[in-house]
Formats: C-alpha cells, sequence, structure tokens
C-alpha cells in the first residue's frame, strides 16, 4: 500500500521505517528540511536500537523515502498518518496546533486523487478525531476558496476521506520491536471502508510475518469507535504510570519499616491479577508520554466536571519520588554543599537519547541549588554530543572518570552497561564509597563486596 507519515519524530519515524520494511511504499514528510536532508543521507536523527538499519535496507530498496513537500505525500499516500508532536502546555492540557497545522494542509492538498484513510497516530485529546475532520474539511474549503478567485470559476472538488484513530504503544529503546511484537493494535472509526485499508495495511504484522516467535497466535485487532480509541492509550499510559507511583509507594513505607521493595514486588507480581511488569520501585518515571498523558487526562476529566483524584496521587507520588535519592544523599553525607555527585546515567530510561523531563534534570537542579558539584556519565549522551544543552553538570567520558573525587555516586538510568563496570576501581577513586542505587537494578552484595556502601530504594 502507498503511506504518508506526517512528521518524522519519534512515533512517526519508527512508523514510517517499520511499515517500509514490511512492504509498503512509505513517503515521510518532515516540514524541517535539514532533518530532512540527513535523513536522505540514510541517517536517523533518533537513537533507537535497529532503527538505523531498518532505514538504510528500506531506502535503499526503493520503499522510504524523504521529503519535506506535504503536496507530494498527500497525493502519493491512500493512507495518511499524522505524526506530530502534542507537547504539554502549562495547563497540563495537549497542544495541537501542530496536528491542526497538518490537518489543515492535509485538506488543501486534497486534489481529487481517490479516497483516503487519514489516521490520527498522534497523541490527541479524546474527541479528536471530529475535530481533525472539521479542519481537514476547513482546509479543503480555503483551498477551493483560493482557487475559485485566481480562475474566476466554482472549484467543486469533493474531498473523499475518512478519519482513524491509531494510537501507538510503542516503548523507547524497544520501539522497532514493539512494532513487530505488538500486544495489540487498536483502530478507531465508523467507516467500515477504512478499517478494512488499516487491516490489509497491518495485516504482515496481525498473522505475526515479523514477529520475534512466528508460533504465537494473531495479534488482536481491538476495533473501537473515535472517541473510546484516543480513551485507550490515556488510560493504559495512566494506568501504567499509577502502577509505578504504587510500588513506589510501598518502597517509601518498606524504608521506614525494614522491608525489601525488591522481595514484595515479586511476591505481588505473581498473582496473576497484578503481574509482575512496571512493579520496579526506583526514582520516578519521566520521558515524553507518561507525564503528557496522565496530565491531559486529567484536564479532560476537569474539563467534564470529574476530579481524578488516583491520577493526581499517582502524579504527586512521583514529583516526591524525585527527591528521594537527594534525600538518601543528605542523609549519608549530611551537607551536600562543597560535595561532588556522580550520576550514573541522564536519559529518562535505557537505550534511548531522550532526556524530556528525565528525573536526572530535577536531580541537577536540586543538586546544585544546594552548593554541589555534579558530575555525569551515560552510554548514549556522554559519546552524541548531546551534553551541550545541559547545564549544571559535568560530563565525563567513562565511568571511572566519573568517579574520581566523587563523594558518592547515584545511579539514575538502569542501562546495561553499568551492570559490568569495575565498581572496586571506581570504589577506590571515590573520596567517599557510597552508591545509591535509584533503580535497585545493581548487584548490592557485589558492590559491598568491593567495599562500597549501597542504598537501594525501598531495601
Amino acid at each position: 500500500m502507498r503511506v504518508c507519515v506526517i512528521g518524522t519524530g519519534y512515533v512517526g519515524l519508527v512508523t514510517g521505517v517499520c511499515l517500509s520494511h514490511i512492504g509498503h511504499d512509505v513517503i515521510c514528510v518532515d516540514n524541517n528540511e535539514e532533518k530532512v536532508k540527513l535523513m536522505q543521507s540514510g541517517q536517523s536523527p533518533i537513537y533507537e536500537p535497529g532503527l538505523s538499519e531498518l532505514m538504510k535496507s528500506s531506502s535503499e530498496s526503493g520503499r522510504l523515502q524523504f521529503t519535506s513537500d506535504l503536496a507530494k505525500g498527500v497525493e502519493q499516500g491512500e493512507i495518511l498518518f499524522i505524526a506530530v508532536g502534542t507537547p504539554p502546555l502549562p495547563t497540563g492540557e495537549s497542544d495541537t496546533r501542530y496536528v491542526e497545522a497538518v490537518a489543515r494542509g492535509i485538506g488543501a492538498n486534497l486534489n481529487g486523487s481517490g479516497y483516503k484513510v487519514i489516521v490520527n497516530k498522534s497523541t490527541v485529546p479524546i474527541g479528536s478525531g471530529d475535530w481533525v475532520r472539521m479542519i481537514v474539511l476547513d482546509g479543503v474549503k480555503e483551498r477551493q476558496k483560493a482557487s475559485s478567485v485566481a480562475t474566476n470559476a466554482e472549484a467543486t472538488i469533493e474531498p473523499n476521506f475518512d478519519v482513524v484513530s491509531n494510537p501507538e504503544f510503542l516503548r523507547e529503546g524497544s520501539a522497532v520491536y514493539d512494532t513487530f511484537n505488538p500486544d495489540r493494535i487498536v483502530l478507531g472509526s465508523n467507516s467500515e471502508k477504512a478499517i478494512a485499508m488499516m487491516k490489509e495495511l497491518y495485516e504482515p504484522l496481525v498473522s505475526r510475518e515479523f514477529a520475534e516467535d512466528k508460533s504465537l497466535p494473531p495479534v488482536p485487532v481491538v476495533v473501537t469507535d473515535l472517541s473510546s480509541a484516543e480513551m485507550i492509550k490515556y488510560a493504559a499510559n495512566s494506568f501504567l504510570a499509577t502502577k509505578i507511583s504504587f510500588i513506589n509507594e510501598i518502597a517509601n513505607i518498606c524504608d521506614r519499616v525494614g522491608a525489601d521493595v525488591t522481595q514484595v514486588a515479586k511476591g505481588i507480581g505473581l498473582d496473576s491479577r497484578i503481574g509482575s511488569k512496571f512493579l520496579n520501585a526506583g526514582i520516578g518515571w519521566g520521558g515524553s508520554c507518561f507525564p503528557k498523558d496522565v496530565s491531559a487526562l486529567i484536564h479532560t476529566a476537569d474539563d467534564y466536571g470529574y476530579n481524578a483524584e488516583l491520577m493526581k496521587a499517582a502524579v504527586n507520588v512521583n514529583i516526591r519520588q524525585r527527591s528521594i535519592a537527594l534525600e538518601k544523599l543528605q542523609h549519608e553525607l549530611k551537607i551536600l554543599k562543597g560535595k561532588t555527585i556522580g550520576l550514573l546515567g541522564l536519559t529518562f530510561k535505557p537505550d534511548t537519547d531522550d532526556m524530556r523531563d528525565a528525573p536526572a534534570l530535577n536531580l541537577i537542579e536540586q543538586l546544585n541549588r544546594l552548593g554541589a558539584k555534579v558530575k555525569a556519565y551515560d552510554p548514549i549522551v556522554s559519546q552524541s554530543g548531546l551534553s551541550h544543552g545541559l547545564s549544571g553538570v559535568i560530563i565525563e567520558t567513562n565511568a571511572e572518570m566519573l568517579a574520581d573525587g566523587c563523594d558518592a555516586l547515584v545511579l539514575v538510568t538502569d542501562w546495561k552497561e553499568f551492570l559490568k563496570l569495575d565498581y572496586s576501581k571506581m570504589a577506590k577513586l571515590m573520596t567517599h564509597p557510597v552508591i545509591i542505587d535509584g533503580r535497585n537494578f545493581l548487584d548490592r552484595e557485589a558492590l559491598e563486596a568491593v567495599g562500597l556502601r549501597y542504598l537501594g530504594i525501598g531495601r
């Protein structure tokens, strides 16, 4: 099928590349000329395991193109994905101006070249499906009006399209894997024709043709109305965020009563009604999805006269959790002014270069405020040059340079590389051999055996 993906951020680029890999002809559109040139040269603007290799093979096969020409993309595509950002506003609601601009642009470029399915891939407020349709029609009318003025003739192109909500459930760091091995595919629309085209688009994924385990049953396809599909995305992320905040609450109680939250999580996670995933206590959730989506759902509830107390509590617990590592440092070192603190990891999670709402940023800000010197080492940030955008922190190029002269280390991001560091050597380089494991990720006994004082979260 012919696909156009508008917006080559995290979701758009992964979607476009993976759809081309499974056999579709994809054109990705972005209004950033420099970014388009970078992608045309075969380079990915984001770090995501496996993505660059798929980009290269799909581009060489001719199934994947990049352009800044929206008209070209709209004309070519049978299915048009809107995959632009919807960042949070200060009020907590989503900023939909980029979605609006794209929808209007699609309308302005619909030229009667056949039926189109316009897909909301961006995470948009509930009710946005009908709103996008309205904006597309506005774009069509504006084009027709301009055309009739220019030619003194009545423009009569009748737009032929339907809107589908198709939320994404990709995890940064494993987005390519998630695309080929989805738990479910959600399609929201009242158009049988649009749903049929989307099912055809995803058939190679539904049949697990590209899955790691091809023996599994077909991927469930959930067909709903537009609003329910939009709600599924918000509900899923809000539940997962709440689950993390819950185990962090339990961890804070464990710290006070002498229990070990890792054992507690194992014990409750074996209950099939609860499950073990997202029961890892730590210093809080971040990134581009959880904070934005939970806040947006709370804001939607407020708009419709409902006080979403549970989700507000999950947010407040997460804000509080950002200070746990700082409190443990103060308990161990007392006054932090003049002390040197080293951070192991900066990104909000491993296997990504994403720093959006990363707990490390809060920790750097708090330590700076208290007069500490902050150093950091991150496998991606330290090597990529992204460190130029950070302030209040010295970026080291390896873990041993980080440990040199530190009064304490804090593991912020659970990169697998950190399991294999020479902690014996690092401990000898430190002024005070203290490590705060902000993800309960490291081997406590092994660290204590080399002379490090180990402190976890809820342990």
